[in-house]
């Protein structure tokens, strides 16, 4: 095992170095004790794992390494297991003591890598492995990624859908923590809590065409509470196609689609009338239907009553799930580009709405504006998700609400500097 070097040899080798006529402070090729290479720091720090062959860490505490030579310190602490999840940590100013901030998973094998230098800024290094024991509890919580793997528009969110009901902030900030969202080319990005159960994330602006996005979770053998464990999910990968993006402007009655930035196609159309008005706002492409029957009763329209109705609908583009469709309309192709008198859908004819229908796919953004409606709801009714702006958006993380916008904590850690 190799010793950090006597004080006896450093002083044989500085007074050699004076007879040659070199000034310098320690023995390495340079100079620089930066460049010396690292002594065994083992003896200059304390680890709280265990130490003993077949010895297991407890998950449930957390991971401590303090400096024992009180004229050294550390100076960089890294953590991760078998699967790559890495442990965040916090290290002291004066570098006496790292401490792990997030919780360690179950049954896994970890590696830390610490780095310290001495009085003499020589760098030293040691290399720790544990692993930990099984998780106590039996009750797991497992995460199911949405939408299904495949090309999507640029306005999809991806979502997790949780199995159990998580309302602590702390629980919270775990679960987020371990729900990783990568897309090449990178983008700025956060999970939202829409309720105790289901996440959504989603960029700062659109998805860039063409991204790649992957959503996994690192939550197996995580601890989450006293008696929740995280547990299996299986990993999403879906594509994003051209920025298709359709503008309907209720006042002049246009609808505009929009590809990859440049205007293919205008179209005349009609929105809801006085009493239906459509919403306005950013809605998101939910799935194309070739025939639907729509009823007014579905909308609250009293049966046999004068705004009653029951009609066959061909070439269905829906963006609400209460029944707010892009459709053709041949029974209203006279008002279309002139008046609004729908019951809230955005009509065309026949043959515009077979190009729409043909045009988008899931995913894509519909935008309404200069309607006399309200403003699309963010959750609950589709994916309203882009109605609320950045601040806002960002306020319903457990880990980046009230903080300054900048790199995600996931970021963050990327950028920290690691020992090699």
């Amino acid at each position: 095992m190799s010793k950090k070097p006597s004080k006896s040899t450093v002083i044989g080798c500085t007074l050699l170095l004076i007879a040659l006529g070199a000034s310098a402070a320690a023995c390495s090729s340079d100079g620089n004790p930066l460049s010396a290479e690292p002594y065994d720091a083992a003896d200059q720090i304390a680890f709280n794992g265990p130490s003993g062959d077949g010895e297991k860490a407890d998950p449930d505490k957390p991971l401590e390494i303090t400096a024992e030579d009180s004229d050294g310190r550390i100076t960089d602490v890294t953590a991760k297991d078998a699967a790559g999840r890495y442990v965040t940590g916090e290290l002291s100013a004066d570098g006496t003591r790292w401490h792990s901030t997030s919780p360690l998973a179950a049954n896994a094998r970890y590696t830390v890598r610490v780095s310290t230098e001495d009085e003499d800024g020589a760098p030293g290094r040691k290399v720790l492995t544990f692993d930990t024991s099984k998780p106590t509890s039996k009750k797991h919580l497992t995460v199911t990624f949405g939408p299904k793997a495949g090309k999507y528009g640029v306005g999809q969110p991806i979502t997790a859908e949780l199995s159990r009901p998580v309302k602590d902030k702390n629980q919270r900030a775990i679960i987020e923590r371990a729900l990783r969202v990568d897309s090449v080319p990178a983008v700025d990005g956060n999970w939202h809590w829409v309720d105790d159960k289901k996440l959504h994330y989603r960029p700062k602006e659109y998805w860039p065409a063409g991204a790649t996005v992957q959503a996994r979770s690192d939550l197996e053998g995580v601890r989450i509470s006293d008696r929740l464990w995280g547990g299996k999910g299986k990993p999403l990968k879906v594509t994003i196609g051209d920025q298709v993006i359709a503008v309907t402007d209720a006042s002049t009655h246009q609808l505009t689609l929009y590809r990859n930035g440049e205007e293919v196609r205008s179209i005349p159309v009609t929105t809801g009338k006085p009493g239906f008005e459509t919403r306005n706002g950013v809605k998101v492409v939910l799935g194309k239907e070739y025939f639907v029957r729509m009823r007014g009763t579905s909308i609250g329209i009293a049966e046999g009553s004068s705004e009653s109705y029951d009609l066959p609908v061909y070439y269905a583009t829906r963006v609400t799930w209460s029944g707010e469709y892009v459709h053709a309309a041949p029974w209203s192709v006279g008002s279309q580009g002139y008046a609004n008198v729908s019951h809230g859908c955005t009509g065309m004819s026949t043959a515009n709405a077979e190009w729409f229908f043909d045009n988008v796919r899931e995913g894509d953004i519909v935008k309404v504006v200069n309607s006399y409606g309200n403003t699309m709801e963010p959750f609950g009714n589709g994916f309203g998700d882009w109605n609320l702006d950045w601040k806002k958006w960002r306020n319903g993380s457990a880990l980046v609400a009230g903080t300054p916008d900048g790199p995600s904590p996931a970021e963050r850690a990327r950028l920290r500097p690691q020992s090699v």
